[in-house]
């Protein structure tokens, strides 16, 4: 796998990925001025494009949960991989016992654990409920080769989930695997369930159950964004403030004072309010618009699923900013100056000198 700089365009990337039977692939990855790899977007071939069809939603998700670029070339490579050898399955004539085979274990399953089955049976969704009443989809890719040779599986998980499998095994087997890894990630939902419903989430806008981090608003203009280990959900997360400096210092101070404080024992959400000493603001009691302002440079609040992140320091001014708009702007000035992935400049409404430096991922 290779990458380097596209001379064109600051924020692009040329890939040269290497799959399934040693095919080589070209993808462009597009970031945005802010360099944030959730906001990318991907080019390819016609012939790329129609293999990886299906598996869009992955790609996005993995978008958003990997922490960089090569992290998410290796999950790409992957999923490319995958959709590669049931794009060629699909030309596989399957044997009668192939589906002879898939329809007694799916009777065995139970039919009303299916969720959907696609008319060439090499695609089967099952649907399970977790101790707390959660849905979840599992989805099987087999290959003509099944049972011998185990399906694929793809899951809405913020871990890896890898099967057990034997030649005599059925989708009972798996199921039942399934069903285990949802139990292991309990505490994981209920601690972010817990976050989406009492408080007013920020970012992301409609989290999957893939998604490990949650910016929560604390004020007008002020939040935190929290980075949850799904393998240990009652230890502290990382903890990262977005707001003006007068404001998120203090809480800075608050959680570097009272870290010794934290309680395993206790919800992620009550260990929250307790080290930083605030009670964040409640759906129960305001709404959104009240500390959702937009950003002071598209006049709009999301930025291509992103909200305002950068805020001037001037306690009479306060203006939030999306970096991206921020950047742009200050970019387009005469008086500002750069320094590496760092741009100085002052506040389009207030002219205070402010510093913005660019979130560049490791490549």
């Amino acid at each position: 796998m290779k990458s380097s700089a596209d001379k064109g365009s600051e924020g692009a990337r040329e890939i040269e990925t290497k799959a399934l039977g040693g095919r080589n692939f070209h993808i462009r990855i597009l970031l945005p001025v802010d360099l944030q790899l959730k906001n990318a977007r991907i080019e390819c071939s016609w012939r790329l494009r129609r293999i990886l069809h299906g598996y869009r939603h992955i790609l996005k998700q993995r978008l958003h949960s990997c922490p960089d670029l090569v992290s998410f070339m290796v999950e790409l490579k992957t999923v490319l991989e995958i959709a590669l050898k049931n794009t060629q399955d699909l030309h596989i004539s399957r044997p009668p016992e192939y589906y002879s085979c898939l329809v007694r274990d799916l009777e065995i399953l139970g039919w009303n654990r299916v969720a959907y089955v696609d008319t060439g049976l090499s695609t089967v969704k099952l649907k399970a409920e977790d101790s707390c009443g959660r849905q979840h989809l599992i989805t099987l890719k087999l290959n003509a080769k099944y049972p011998t040779e185990p399906p694929d599986c793809l899951v809405d998980f913020p871990v890896p989930f890898a099967v057990s499998w034997m030649p005599q095994n059925s989708l009972i087997d798996i199921y039942n695997q399934f069903l285990a890894a949802l139990e292991s990630l309990k505490e994981f939902w209920d601690a972010l369930d817990e976050i989406d419903g009492r408080t007013w989430v920020l970012e992301p806008e409609n989290p999957t159950r893939s998604a490990t981090s949650r910016r929560i608003a604390i004020g007008n203009n002020v939040s935190v964004n929290i980075e949850v280990d799904p393998r240990h959900p009652n230890m502290l997360p990382e903890c990262y403030f977005l707001g003006a400096d007068h404001e998120v210092n203090p809480l800075r101070t608050k959680l570097n004072s009272n870290m010794h404080l934290w309680d395993p024992e206790v919800s992620l959400l009550q260990n929250l309010r307790e080290l930083l000493g605030i009670d964040f603001p409640s759906r129960g009691v305001l709404e959104k618009s009240d500390f959702a302002k937009d950003c002071g440079i598209c006049y709009a609040y999301r930025l291509e699923g992103s909200a305002p992140d950068h805020v001037c320091d001037d306690p009479r001014c306060g203006q939030p900013f999306h970096q991206a708009c921020l950047y742009e702007w200050l970019q387009g000035l005469s008086t500002s100056r750069q320094s590496f992935n760092v741009i100085f400049g002052e506040c389009p409404y207030c002219n205070k000198p402010l510093t913005l430096k660019s979130s560049m991922k490791k490549l």
